[in-house]
């Protein structure tokens, strides 16, 4: 230094150096000091970038912070904070001073300002320094002074009297500046009692922020450069007391400090703030600490969280990640950390021990939450349920707004952060296969309620490319086409070949539509280039979550009614036990299974106190499973997620109809059915769930929510319903298919004043469905006589009974039935396949319904009987309880079979006429005919009959309806009068009567039939005068089967049996071997007989030239 220098450069010079500063000084022209001292002149190591709002620092090089001892003598070896460089001479408390101020040596220059206050130049400095003084002390709480203790607002005051005789020692004004600023901080902080220092210090920062804002923004205003260097120091400071606590006398704790203040309202002066954030992160680049810290606060945010439900203050933690991911920069470095995602996660364990996973978990399925919202479930009524249930529904949707808001700024802060939250979702799908397990392990799966917001959020992110006019489709398309209105789609950007592009979505061991295992692994083995785009990514991620998500959610919730019914109905076995103690201890072994009890009498009152609280648990679990039930219920029937649901669900329908379309751009073209019979590779090998979940959600929204489905989604749906139904070998699984049925049946049920359904107009408007529905459902009526499963007897009914109602929807419409005719005649194998199973039908279920009120009939008498005991009258009972349940479900089916039979006979008289048909169809007619009028009628008479829905006089009057439709054919009136067994003259005459007494049918109804039963009479007295005349035929020329004279044979080659054409159709159509030996046999493998049949011709001739020889003589011997 040269020695020309003025004592005032002297005394700042050596305070500088007392302070470790390099900073060189900056005097005027009068060899006065800067009115601020050395402000922007320090040299620091721990510093902020550029702060995008300060422009005066955007050229500044990085900050440095400088902690040094006040002397140039080296520290002590035994010092803690001499690998820092800081001194071992503490001041009040032991805080060592620490300068921290930005790099770089840029003068400050004072520009003087025309100030109304200012008298000379002189006071203008002195009013600056005072000014800061002020600013300074008001805003950290400092005071120079002992005897001001608080400001003239009441506040306390912090004294620091290690800065005042630091000062001092100086020869400088006792006033706080930014020079002294750190030192005075670092002071008072250290000195804190009953807070940490991180709470004054963010105060702190909230007052300089404050006071920053309310300036002017000219970056020459020395009062600005003073706050704005006030600012940065105070930031600085707030990062030590998170990462180097013990600078302040305070030990390092567990939680990291951030983590509370980040749960306070930023607007608190506790609180984390916007302006807080964006300065931490700006320093991200420059200080790895800073980063870890932040980091570690979220990452603690998350663990704390981990432990909490709906029922507790989660809402701050959710505000807390909000605000935090909104700055791109602190989303990239909690993607990269290690607790964003480990691959190691068990699959429970992901909404626990992953970043996002708590947040997602936060639902009102909480098993705790649950039982909040529906507490004492049995003794609420339907009105608390609905009520409970919508406020659940709205707490959960500001919920999952919050988590799309959170994923939305994950997913667009970077490419990287992108590809890292995708890698997020795909994981927690991939890894939760197991929620779709025939038995789940709850316990090894992730909840319900993460998966459901999980789904939920992917919804929302499919939105923006699922509008109402598919404007990510590629194509000019009638939404409407019986409007022809097109507008432009562009569904090409759902790209098919990601699943062959290394996919995130694991489709290796699902069950594909319609290729086996060897073949997928063999089409997606090859593989395709290139990049996925972020809809595709998204599209395929839904599809997934759908399938784990929501669907199995539903799936749990149907397994669960059934499971609290049986509950119940073993609750009240229970109870009726409780009196039997001997046999108590046999049931609680049982049925409890944990408790540990002998064969003996459970007479003392331990063992009965033990009966009654496994009881009691047994009735709390079906509580919690009934809570349950309504919290699963309110969250599947919400309006706006089904509806968001639905049209990602409608979307995907125009994605796999366009698939098995390629060269008919649908949907700007109608589809043409039947699809091609060669099926694309493709839809082959995807996974059989993109079609379920479709399936799934329409059969839960039609039937729960019929009012949330649109007019365009009602055309679509019923387009996919009768495409895959009618090119039903497109669909493996019969399950599946027979869905589609059940979603039709569904959307013909009466609701809300329409009487056919939220469907049934489409099904009758649509063009698409009057020329394709009837031939489909016909078809899978045929398919489903044989699904493969074992429970096909079965299913087979419940199929075709809703079969039956659609059909019966639409019947009144005259195209289905002109359709149905114009088919017959040209499709007639088809029609007769299906005319013989419907008549199996017939003949199965009103065998079973007659027989079974046959059997209530007699138990009904049996239980009357008073000389019964009470064991006998126990088991009678129970066996009555059982047949009634049985002609409960079977009349159902009965009624719905039997109109069906009526409306085809009455359409299609032909193809019930056929002679591989009619014989069977006349000897169904007449037994049950005989068991409704003939002698035993009287065992159906049951008491309320109404209850089973059994009405007799309308099933004989649609059994008589049958007959009057087939009037007309003559070989009908043969095959009536060729039943051996229970075609009866008289039950037509006691119908009549039956009829016709309660004016059931009309008069001309009747006189038809009485009419009908006279030629049934002529052709029964014909048929046997042409037996008679035929007398004793050759055993050959009888039908093997049916012992009838046969008129046309064939001759089988595999067993070389010669039988009747119509009788070996006729087996065929239910049985497809040859009835002699087993083999399989087709109706075109059958040979002509033509031997045998020229030789019964002529066995025929000679006995018709016989009887027309004997009829001649007869006549010459009358005549003579």
């Amino acid at each position: 230094m040269s020695d020309t220098l003025s004592d005032a450069d002297k005394i700042r010079n050596k305070r500088l150096a007392k302070l470790g500063s390099q900073a060189s000084t900056q005097t005027e022209e009068t060899g006065e000091p800067a009115p601020v001292a050395a402000a922007t002149s320090q040299n620091s190591s721990i510093s902020s970038p550029n702060d995008a709002s300060d422009p005066d620092r955007k050229d500044q090089s990085k900050p440095k912070i400088n902690i040094s001892e006040p002397s140039s003598n080296p520290t002590s070896a035994t010092n803690p904070f001499s690998q820092l460089n800081m001194s071992s001479r503490l001041s009040n408390g032991g805080a060592p001073r620490i300068n921290i101020s930005s790099a770089g040596s840029q003068q400050t220059k004072t520009i003087q300002r025309p100030d109304s206050r200012a008298k000379s130049p002189s006071s203008t400095k002195e009013s600056l320094e005072a000014w800061g003084d002020k600013i300074l002390g008001g805003i950290f709480r400092l005071t120079l002074q002992s005897e001001t203790l608080r400001d003239s607002h009441g506040h306390t005051l912090h004294y620091v009297p290690g800065v005042r005789e630091d000062l001092k020692d100086q020869g400088e004004p006792v006033r706080l500046s930014t020079g002294a600023l750190d030192q005075a901080i670092l002071e008072a902080a250290s000195n804190l009692k009953g807070i940490h220092p991180l709470d004054y210090l963010l105060a702190c920062w909230k007052r300089v922020s404050r006071q920053l804002r309310g300036m002017k923004t000219n970056s020459s205003d020395p009062k600005t450069t003073v706050i704005k260097e006030a600012r940065r120091i105070c930031m600085s400071y707030c990062m030590f007391a998170v990462t180097m606590p013990d600078m302040f006398g305070r030990e390092p704790t567990t939680v990291n400090p951030l983590t509370q203040h980040l749960l306070v309202d930023p607007e608190d002066d506790r609180g984390i703030c916007h302006d807080f954030l964006t300065e931490v992160v700006s320093r991200f680049d420059e200080d790895e600490n800073t980063k870890e810290a932040l980091v570690e606060a979220a990452v603690e945010l998350s663990r704390q969280l981990a432990s909490m439900s709906m029922n507790d203050n989660y809402k701050p933690y959710i505000l807390a990640l909000r605000n935090i991911a909104r700055f791109p920069t602190f989303v990239n470095a909690l993607v990269q950390s290690p607790h964003f995602l480990d691959d190691k996660t068990a699959p429970q364990d992901i909404e626990k021990s992953t970043l996002l996973g708590p947040y997602f978990q936060i639902s009102p399925l909480q098993g705790e939450v649950t039982t909040q919202y529906f507490s004492s479930p049995k003794t609420r009524d339907r009105g608390y349920i609905v009520n409970s249930q919508r406020a659940l529904r709205l707490t959960l949707q500001a919920h999952q707004t919050e988590l799309l808001d959170i994923v939305n700024n994950f997913l667009r802060a970077s490419t990287a952060a992108r590809e890292r939250t995708l890698d997020w979702f795909a994981f927690t799908v991939n890894a939760n296969h197991k929620r779709r397990a025939m038995q789940v392990d709850q316990k090894a799966v992730a909840s319900d309620g993460f998966m459901v917001n999980l789904t939920t959020c992917l919804d929302q992110l499919c939105e923006p490319f699922m509008d109402a006019r598919f404007s990510k489709v590629g194509m000019v398309v009638p939404v409407l086409m019986e409007k022809c209105r097109l507008i432009r789609l562009q569904i090409d950007r759902i790209d098919v070949d990601y699943l062959r592009r290394h996919p995130r979505v694991d489709i290796r061991e699902e069950t594909k539509i319609n290729a086996d295992q060897s073949a997928s692994d063999r089409f997606y083995e090859q593989t395709v280039g290139g990049t996925s785009n972020f809809i595709s990514e998204v599209f395929f991620l839904t599809l997934a979550a759908h399938h784990y998500g929501t669907e199995a959610a539903n799936t749990k919730l149907g397994q669960l009614e059934k499971d609290l019914k049986h509950m119940e109905k073993q609750i009240e076995k229970f109870e009726l036990e409780r009196h039997r103690f001997v046999n108590v201890s046999h049931t609680l072994v049982h049925v409890f299974r944990s408790v540990s009890a002998t064969k003996s009498s459970l007479q003392s009152p331990a063992q009965l106190q033990m009966f009654e609280a496994h009881l009691k648990k047994y009735k709390d679990q079906i509580d919690r499973g009934l809570s349950y039930k309504y919290a699963v219920q309110g969250v599947l029937l919400d309006d706006l997620s089904q509806a968001r649901s639905m049209q990602f669900m409608r979307y995907v329908i125009v994605w796999v109809l366009r698939l098995v379309n390629p060269g008919f751009d649908y949907p700007r073209k109608p589809l043409n059915l039947p699809l091609p019979e060669e099926q694309p590779e493709v839809f082959k090998c995807l996974p059989e769930y993109f079609l379920e979940i479709v399936v799934d959600n329409f059969k839960f929204t039609v039937r729960n929510m019929p009012h949330i489905l649109s007019s365009t989604q009602s055309d679509e749906l019923v387009m996919l319903c009768i495409t895959f139904l009618r090119s039903s070998e497109y669909i493996k699984n019969p399950y599946l298919k027979s869905g589609l049925v059940t979603i039709l049946f569904y959307g013909i049920w009466e609701t809300y004043g329409r009487k056919k359904g939220v469907l049934g107009d489409v099904l009758n408007a649509l063009p698409f469905a009057t020329e394709h529905l009837l031939h489909a459902l016909m078809k899978f009526y045929i398919e489903a006589e044989n699904t493969g499963t074992h429970t096909q007897f079965f299913d087979k009914f419940n199929i075709r009974y809703e079969i039956f109602k659609i059909i019966d929807c639409v019947w009144s419409n005259t195209i289905y039935r002109e359709r149905l005719a114009q088919e017959a005649k040209l499709n007639l194998d088809f029609f007769v396949r299906f005319v013989n199973l419907l008549l199996n039908d017939v003949t199965f279920v009103l065998d079973e319904s007659l027989t079974t009120f046959t059997q209530i009939h007699d138990l009904q008498r049996e239980v009357e009987d008073a000389s019964l005991d009470q064991a006998a009258r126990t088991e009678k009972e129970e066996a009555l309880s059982q047949a009634e349940g049985k002609a409960k479900s079977y009349m159902e089916l009965t009624n719905q079979t039997v109109a069906m039979l009526k409306l085809f006979t009455e359409a299609l008289a032909d193809s019930f006429t056929m002679p591989e048909i009619v014989q069977r169809l006349a000897d169904m007619l007449d037994y049950n005919l005989d068991v409704m009028v003939g002698p035993k009628s009287q065992n159906l008479v049951v008491r309320n009959p109404g209850q089973y829905d059994f009405r007799p006089k309308i099933l004989l009057s649609q059994l008589v309806d049958v007959y009057l439709n087939l009037r007309e054919k003559e070989n009908f009136h043969m095959a009536v009068a060729r039943d051996g067994r229970s075609y009866k003259p008289a039950n037509f005459e006691k119908a009549t009567k039956v009829l016709g007494g309660k004016n059931v049918k009309s008069a001309d109804e009747l006189a038809l039939w009485t009419a009908l039963g006279e030629k049934f009479k002529a052709a029964k007295e014909a048929d046997d005068q042409a037996e008679e005349d035929l007398g004793e035929v050759p055993d050959d020329f009888l039908d093997p089967l049916m012992y009838t004279l046969m008129e046309d044979p064939v001759f089988l080659p595999t067993s070389k049996i010669s039988i009747d054409r119509s009788t070996i159709r006729s087996h065929l159509l239910s049985d497809p071997n040859d009835p002699f030996n087993r083999a399989p046999l087709k109706i075109e493998d059958v040979l002509p007989d033509t031997n045998l049949k020229a030789r019964i011709q002529a066995f025929k001739a000679e006995k018709k030239g016989r009887k027309a020889i004997a009829g001649a003589e007869t006549m010459d011997t009358s005549a003579g």
